[in-house]
């Protein structure tokens, strides 16, 4: 596809441009994905809604709790590891199709957990299935949009997360007002048949079928670590899987208890804190879009996820301290979502267009899965005992804010990219 622009060196697109190609480029893998990434984030999300009825009813303090949801992403990395590998190795299609079929099912075993140990090992094999859709699905589409709008495609791809968060928010909030907890992860078991949509309408990129032909996905993931670790990489790889630890970190201590914050904090119903922040979350899709079309028209991706993380960190600030009423709780939640989960739009392009094609799935998953596995293990840990030692305002804001804030900073150690490139040409010049 011709755009005027050279994808070699790059430059920015105008709205015009943007919005022209984006009519023109082929959607059917990028729907398939946003679906199956969705699904994804919905399975996670009605976890954090149940907490608080999962803990009335296992006996399970905060801090248990903590350690418990640490300790699951913990193993959760460790598994997914090696399905990145297979992703890169074996194809994203298929890896997408077994986690899309067994995601559901594991998180439906969480229906009959009976303990905090039974329920953390239940979570970090449901965070490890649900987790094969982020390396995948990015890859997919990564390697699939037109160079000119490939951080629209692989922002909007993000927006996944927000709205699985909301329809999550729409399942919960009734359901567990008028059943039990265990009923909630049942309902997963609905969406195992979205399996035969990836199967029967996805293909493989092109680039993978070609790194796999010439052998380059052959090699073992020590080989492939390897590389990744290679002078020229290294630095990189280094500020890249910090910066989203620290993000993580961040998120992990924050997002997964709002709702058990809303509820014992400020006092609300679980449905009321439910609908809180699914409506938030849902408000903070049109941050991901501003982020993409800004990280591709107007600033480099770099240093949008540097603007809309601070930004984050601030409204998260304003949040916790500058709120009282329902009405300004979910405005400011709303706002600082679309800065703080918005900068994924623009972070997930930066870190998927870096790594080569026959690495991309295993440098996402370094940089991505494993850090944000690493960082949700340490997150809770950490807010759960700076609940307990601080109250829940100053935990939010050490455990929160200040992590975020320097998630932010270390973008400003890496190389920005020109938008517009091919995807080869942008992992060399990176």
């Amino acid at each position: 596809m011709t755009t005027g622009h050279d994808t070699k060196t790059g430059g920015r697109a105008t709205l015009g441009e943007i919005a022209r190609v984006l009519q023109s480029a082929p959607k059917q893998t990028f729907f398939i994905c946003l679906g199956a990434y969705i699904l994804s984030q919905l399975d996670v999300a009605l976890f954090a809604y149940a907490i608080p009825s999962i803990r009335k009813e296992l006996d399970i303090s905060l801090s248990v709790m903590g350690l418990v949801t640490g300790l699951s992403h913990i193993l959760a990395a460790a598994i997914l590891i090696g399905f990145a590998r297979l992703t890169d190795r074996f194809g994203r299609k298929r890896m997408l199709a077994i986690g899309t079929a067994a995601a559901p099912i594991v998180i439906s075993l969480t229906a009959l957990c009976w303990s905090a140990w039974s329920l953390g090992i239940m979570r970090g094999l449901g965070f490890a299935a649900t987790g094969i859709s982020y390396p995948a699905t990015g890859a997919l589409v990564t390697e699939t949009a037109p160079a000119r709008v490939r951080g629209i495609f692989a922002g909007l791809l993000q927006t996944g997360y927000p709205i699985g968060w909301f329809a999550a928010a729409m399942l919960a909030a009734p359901l567990l007002t008028h059943f039990n907890w265990r009923f909630l992860f049942l309902i997963t078991l609905l969406w195992v048949p979205y399996t035969w949509v990836i199967v029967r309408f996805l293909k493989e990129p092109a680039r993978f079928e070609a790194a796999q032909k010439s052998g380059a996905t052959g090699v073992t993931f020590g080989q492939a670590l390897r590389e990744l670790l290679a002078p020229g990489n290294r630095r990189r790889l280094a500020i890249l899987f910090l910066a989203q630890f620290m993000f993580v970190v961040a998120y992990g201590g924050t997002q997964v208890f709002f709702p058990t914050y809303f509820v014992e904090e400020r006092h609300l119903q679980i449905s009321s804190s439910a609908y809180l922040v699914g409506i938030g979350n849902a408000v903070a899709v049109l941050g991901y879009i501003l982020a993409a079309v800004t990280g591709e028209a107007f600033l480099t991706r770099r240093t949008t996820v540097v603007i809309w993380t601070l930004l984050g960190s601030a409204m998260l600030m304003v949040l916790i301290w500058g709120t009282t009423t329902y009405t300004e709780t979910i405005v400011a939640f709303a706002v600082m979502s679309m800065f703080f989960t918005g900068t994924a739009a623009v972070k997930f392009a930066y870190i998927a267009e870096v790594f080569p094609t026959h690495l991309r799935a295993t440098g996402l998953t370094v940089c991505g899965v494993l850090a944000v596995s690493l960082g949700q293990s340490l997150g809770p840990i950490l807010m759960a005992e700076g609940v307990k030692h601080l109250g829940w305002n100053m935990a939010l804001s050490l455990v929160g804010a200040i992590p975020l804030m320097v998630a932010g900073l270390f973008y400003l150690f890496l190389k920005p990219i020109p938008s517009g490139l091919e995807v080869e040409e942008a992992a060399r010049q990176a």
